[in-house]
């Protein structure tokens, strides 16, 4: 069986992180089968669709890495062959024509609620001949009696009782197709094999498959996965880090830190935390998917990002401290020496950016209040004694150490005397990489004039 998968969000919203991590599971699922992973638009409801999310979850997906293999379907495109699947099984009997009216209904509903019985519309069986001229809704004839039990990938075999299934509609009296209808008929259309979604989903298997078997097409396989909760337990929302994918993106992530962090959630290999999309696409399976929902931790995500920026190149550094800008070539190879000191230390591409800040310009950069309380008078006095003393030059790191070293010890001083308001002076900030090695990036002349600028 050649595998298809499909990721179908409803655009009422951004992407999701729940819902990227659904995409993700299905991208994974096909790549390591060889098969193909779908995006199907789900955007029938047009009081709540608009253009704007759609747009959010395409760059959502795009800067995942999710994209679809084919250009996306759209759910609303479709409602003609919706429409025509429910008139098959209305032919067949597997459906029938429904003229409650909405009182009517909420009264079947009441007393439903209050025996704890099905709501059984009088019409499942009345005389075609007897309909009144009056709107309609379709809806398909489900067993009165026994069970259905689904064999889910994840969640293992659940049974659920006919008597628990009301007759689902299918086709509204507008004659819009409902939600119900709309996905299994795409399924099939698109051969999906396997329907990898959340755990929300799981009761609404059990009618959907009903309409499969009254059409006679192929069952997928099921695999509903449990929801992330929050890192207290609690449903997941935006206080636990319910956000957009963009919002990461913008909060200064990498997409392959939240395309890792988000496999780890829910699904595991070995004891293996820092993992490739290839090693993914290799190792992928159903099996390995638990069924207890997983938590969300920032503080996680944070240190898997923290590890894939410490990975990056020194080139692609570089590019993210720059933004964009155009920079001499001393300015690039300055940048160059000390990314992977900022590196190391970031948590975010934004702590990135902020660290290199002093770096990117040939001028004093502007004062921290942290910063400027080192600048005492005392350490003003000597800084401006040291920017005197220094020799034209160092041809490296430790050249400038050695220097500062015996410069030190003659004028009877330590390195706490000058190392942290050299650091204010140089960087504006309190905390940074290594003083030594930024000095002799900055190299003398630029030490000389931010030395200047704090002791006018």
């Amino acid at each position: 069986m050649s595998v298809v998968t499909r990721f179908a969000p409803s655009p009422t919203g951004f992407l999701h992180i729940g819902g990227a991590r659904t995409a993700l599971f299905n991208f994974l699922f096909a790549r390591h089968h060889g098969g193909k992973y779908l995006l199907r638009v789900e955007d029938t409801d047009k009081a709540r669709s608009t253009p704007e999310a759609v747009a959010a979850i395409h760059e959502g997906l795009e800067w995942l890495g999710l994209a679809g293999d084919d250009d996306p379907l759209y759910q609303s495109s479709r409602a003609e062959r919706h429409g025509e699947v429910a008139r098959i099984l209305l032919e067949k009997g597997h459906a029938y024509r429904c003229y409650l009216t909405p009182d009517e209904l909420t009264t079947l509903r009441e007393e439903a609620r209050a025996t704890g019985g099905q709501i059984i519309s009088p019409w499942r069986d009345a005389d075609p001949a007897s309909a009144p001229d009056a709107p309609f809704t379709i809806r398909l004839r489900m067993p009165l009696e026994g069970s259905t039990t689904i064999n889910d990938a994840v969640q293992g075999a659940v049974t659920v009782s006919h008597d628990a299934l009301d007759d689902l509609v299918m086709l509204r009296a507008d004659g819009t197709p409902t939600y119900m209808l709309a996905v299994v008929v795409d399924d099939h259309d698109m051969g999906v094999t396997h329907v990898i979604r959340g755990d929300d989903h799981l009761n609404n298997a059990f009618r959907q498959q009903k309409i499969i078997e009254a059409m006679e097409w192929p069952v997928p396989v099921y695999a509903h996965i449990p929801l992330i909760h929050g890192s207290d337990g609690a449903k997941l929302s935006k206080r636990h880090g319910a956000l957009s994918a963009t919002a990461y993106r913008d909060m200064g992530f990498l997409p392959e830190a939240v395309c890792n962090y988000l496999l780890r959630l829910g699904w595991s290999h070995g004891d293996d935390e820092i993992i490739s999309r290839d090693q993914a696409i290799e190792w992928f399976g159903l099996d390995a998917i638990g069924k207890s929902p997983a938590r969300f931790d920032m503080e996680k995500l944070t240190a898997t990002n923290s590890h894939y920026i410490r990975s990056l190149p020194v080139d692609t550094l570089t590019r993210l401290m720059l933004d964009g800008d155009d920079t001499s070539a001393a300015i690039m190879t300055r940048l160059e020496q000390l990314a992977p000191a900022f590196a190391e230390r970031a948590q975010r591409l934004t702590d990135l950016k902020e660290s290199a800040a002093f770096a990117i310009h040939d001028h004093a950069p502007p004062i921290s209040e942290e910063a400027a309380a080192l600048l005492t008078d005392t350490a003003r006095e000597n800084l401006a004694a040291m920017a005197q003393d220094l020799p034209d030059d160092f041809d490296s790191p430790d050249g400038f150490k050695q220097w500062l070293g015996q410069w030190l010890e003659g004028k009877g001083l330590k390195m706490r005397d000058i190392g942290p308001p050299l650091r204010a002076a140089l960087t504006g900030m309190k905390q940074t990489p290594d003083i030594v090695l930024i000095s002799y990036c900055l190299g003398v002349e630029q030490i000389r004039l931010r030395i200047a600028a704090i002791c006018k």
